[in-house]
């Protein structure tokens, strides 16, 4: 069974991606969607046999790699951790896809797209259950792979090329520092195996390794080069510049790559790998000052954007940092809570703010929109419950999670945990701010779509609002059913061995004893986050025009992302591009074409163009050339040498 939920989506993908044509646009979705529906059945099946078994359970399906002393086997990792991703991966996964059915009706590629989702969910699946680093980084590569595709899925945009290439590359820059923790791991530990490595951990405490010189503790460096990587795969300060671009995919790709599966998948491997991390404390700090300082600082711009996507795809940066901060304190737990609830909610949000770009012909900007709660109601009710569960207000889902992590990272006592809570109210009050502005200025006030796209505007077909009403219930019910196993007092039998925190390590445990002002700050945060969007864009919409107006400079520094992509277009991409104009110029041009084919060809040229002026055509000529050889030859004989 746990086979068949990994590789459905896999032979999905190939009958889809190589017989899409033969067997048509419905017959390619039907494929498609019964397979990840199917998939998400078994999930929920293997789940439930995973909560029953007390250790991870190791299915070894065949040999990979056996070469140098280094033996991979290709084997799936059962366990509560991978359980849970498993369960987010596969519902998500299938409502998109059904989702897709409705959004995607009128495209050309339909076989092309319903083949790239699939094989995005067998390379994450593939991730989720790895048992060794290889598998790890070949789902982690894979997901990458798929991402670039399925951004630049409209490849006849021009902006959807350059959104996948600067994906790509800011992911293999993360990518590169993953590599080399897993080189570092296997130099420290001689295997790759989870199992092994974690065992060995305590023992090598207080070894160091040399590192570009630096004699490095070794653990240390091999958690922060493995965290690098989950810094680009999860768009954490400073390689977070590729997710807001990304939006330029279709909406259900904005949905699963980022609500439960890419972007999650640096915080599943920090998870995962809790027994180093544990023994790192330095490489945890490091962490908790990215996930709270990404917090605050994608929430920041979030305020201010007007595009509906790009603020949820900023949501999404900052939430993440939200569950690396928990991670920092050794909160796991509520790390993967959060992480279980935002796929819930993320997910919805996307898919209705696509709900509401179909409802006006691809009009993505919010100052064109206004008025809609009437024109699409079902699309209005559930972006509500996505919207509140995402503001952290009691019962829903986010407000399970997101209140958890707070807690626990000021009851750690650390500096970094009572940073992160400090940045992570901050950001509470963002967060309901601007999703709250999100609701209000797309279906509230007048209309601004023009009374043509008004009158056109209608609610989604029934294939896309059953998806919508699915995750509703995840967003609104999933926080409170799942609180006690996953952060309550039955968490240690329910994740078992999965997660290891040290016994020093009582962030989560003591959560609940903080004074209740701190444990109800980040909830009257978010109540004052919602109030003042409803005077800002209700009661009296031209206060923020008069902000922008009056704080032009703070405002334009939002609204232009802190200006860190233009930073990095002066240090890194101008230069590059010198670099590269001055290599091809001066270095290809001049010097290896100009000595290699391009000079030889030139002087042949000069050559033959020299030796043609000899073809005059006179006889008089060519028989003084004859004598003048003739005389020549006469010569080298007579004279002695």
């Amino acid at each position: 069974m746990a086979a068949a939920v990994v590789f459905l989506p896999l032979v999905a993908a190939i009958i889809v991606g190589f017989f899409g044509r033969a067997i048509g646009d419905r017959g390619s979705q039907l494929i498609s969607c019964g397979a990840l529906l199917l998939s998400a059945v078994l999930g929920l099946l293997l789940f439930r046999d995973i909560l029953a078994t007390e250790q991870a359970h190791i299915i070894p399906l065949a040999n990979w790699i056996v070469a140098g002393g280094v033996e991979v086997s290709w084997s799936l990792r059962l366990d509560t951790l991978s359980g849970v991703m498993i369960l987010v991966v596969t519902i998500v996964s299938s409502m998109v896809h059904v989702y897709s059915v409705g959004y995607m009706a009128e495209d050309p590629s339909i076989p092309r797209f319903m083949a790239y989702l699939s094989l995005f969910t067998f390379f994450m699946l593939a991730l989720v259950t790895s048992n060794d680093f290889v598998q790890l980084f070949f789902g982690w590569e894979g997901v990458g792979l798929m991402s670039y595709l399925l951004i630049g899925f409209w490849y006849d945009r021009p902006s959807a090329n350059a959104a996948a290439i600067k994906a790509f590359i800011v992911n293999r820059v993360g990518d590169f520092g993953f590599a080399l923790g897993i080189f570092a791991t296997f130099q420290i530990f001689g295997t790759l195996d989870f199992g092994a490595v974690f065992g060995a951990a305590p023992k090598v405490v207080g070894t160091t390794l040399d590192f570009l010189g630096w004699r490095a503790d070794a653990l240390t460096l091999a958690c922060v080069l493995l965290f690098i990587g989950a810094i680009g795969k999860s768009a954490q300060i400073p390689l977070h510049t590729w997710l807001p671009d990304a939006m330029e995919g279709p909406t259900p790709v904005s949905a699963l790559i980022h609500a439960a599966t890419m972007v999650t998948a640096g915080v599943f491997m920090v998870c995962r790998l809790s027994p180093m991390f544990e023994y790192a404390p330095t490489a945890l700090a490091v962490v908790g000052i990215i996930g709270g300082t990404t917090a605050v600082f994608a929430a920041s711009i979030g305020m201010v954007q007007n595009d509906i996507k790009r603020v949820i795809a900023w949501s999404t940066c900052s939430q993440l940092g939200y569950m690396f901060a928990a991670a920092a304190v050794s909160a796991y737990a509520a790390a993967m809570f959060h992480l279980f609830t935002h796929a819930f909610f993320k997910g919805l949000l996307f898919l209705c703010s696509g709900s509401v770009i179909h409802a006006l012909g691809g009009e993505q900007d919010m100052r064109r929109m206004g008025g809609l709660w009437r024109k699409i109601p079902w699309t209005y009710g559930t972006m509500w419950v996505g919207a509140l569960s995402l503001s952290a207000l009691p019962f829903f889902s986010g407000y399970f999670s997101k209140d958890t992590i707070l807690a626990a990272t000021w009851a750690s006592g650390s500096a970094v945990g009572r940073y992160s809570y400090c940045l992570g109210t901050l950001a509470a009050f963002m967060t309901a701010f601007y999703i709250s502005r999100v609701m209000f200025m797309t279906f509230h006030g007048e209309p601004r779509a023009g009374e043509e796209a008004m009158h056109h505007a209608h609610e989604s077909p029934w294939v896309m609002r059953v998806p919508l009403l699915v995750l509703a219930l995840g967003a609104a019910f999933a926080g409170y059913f799942a609180y006690e196993a996953f952060v309550g007092e039955p968490q240690a039998g329910f994740w078992k061995s999965a997660i290891l925190v040290l016994p020093q390590h009582t962030a989560l445990v003591e959560a609940e004893q903080i004074p209740l002002t701190l444990a109800y700050l980040p909830l009257f945060a978010g109540l004052l986050g919602i109030a003042t969007a409803y005077v800002f864009y209700i009661v009296n919409p031209m206060i923020p025009v008069r902000l922008a107006a009056g704080y032009r400079a703070l405002y334009q520094f939002l609204l232009n992302r802190w200006y860190v992509d233009e930073l990095y277009d002066r240090l890194f991409v101008r230069p590059a591009m010198a670099i590269g104009d001055g290599l091809w110029k001066s270095g290809d041009g001049a010097v290896i074409d100009g000595l290699g084919p391009d000079g030889v060809a030139s002087l042949t040229r000069d050559l033959a163009r020299r030796a043609s002026r000899l073809q005059s055509g006179y006889l008089y000529h060519y028989a003084f050339a004859m004598m003048i050889g003739l005389v020549a030859i006469v010569t080298w004989y007579l004279f002695p040498r």
